[in-house]
């Protein structure tokens, strides 16, 4: 294994898979590169007699905080990763990433919604299994984490 993707999104979740991807990176001395998808469009609703539109999205500073954070966990373990944003739809984007870089594991969280929640938000999880040419490992975070972990949007929720 010479090279690692892991997606992130702040979550509990996704912490777990940064760590699983750190230990996976350190055992087979592979390249590490953490990810984090931001929308290619904002779009705006039409209000009555108004028109509506798309604008390209601004990356946010959280937005890049995030990967800071992931790979500042890496350097805590000697490990030095490599941070790509993305734009797009989550699930496009990741697969087009490891596609043209070679990875040979994408690593995930999964919030465990169930199978009914799942379907309604959509999965990044399950999008990146059907999908992708590449190697997926699915990480959860323990249950403790999620249930105390703060209910807001993220990527893992986007598709």
């Amino acid at each position: 294994m010479n090279k690692i993707l892991v997606a992130t999104d702040g979550s509990p979740s996704a912490v777990e898979a940064a760590r699983f991807g750190i230990e996976l990176a350190r055992e087979h001395a592979a390249e590490l590169v953490f990810a984090h998808v931001v929308p290619a469009f904002d779009v705006l609703p039409a209000a009555v007699f108004q028109l509506g539109g798309a604008f390209p999205h601004e990356p946010l500073p959280h937005d890049t905080e995030l990967l800071d954070e992931a790979a500042a966990l890496a350097a805590g373990d000697g490990i030095v990763a490599e941070t790509a944003l993305l734009r797009g739809d989550t699930v496009d984007a990741l697969v087009e990433y490891a596609y043209s870089h070679d990875v040979d594991l994408v690593v995930v969280g999964s919030r465990g919604h169930g199978p009914i929640t799942g379907t309604l938000l959509g999965s990044v999880s399950l999008g990146l299994l059907r999908r992708s040419q590449r190697p997926v490992a699915i990480v959860r975070a323990p249950e403790e984490e999620r249930r105390s972990a703060p209910q807001h949007e993220s990527v893992v929720a986007r598709n």
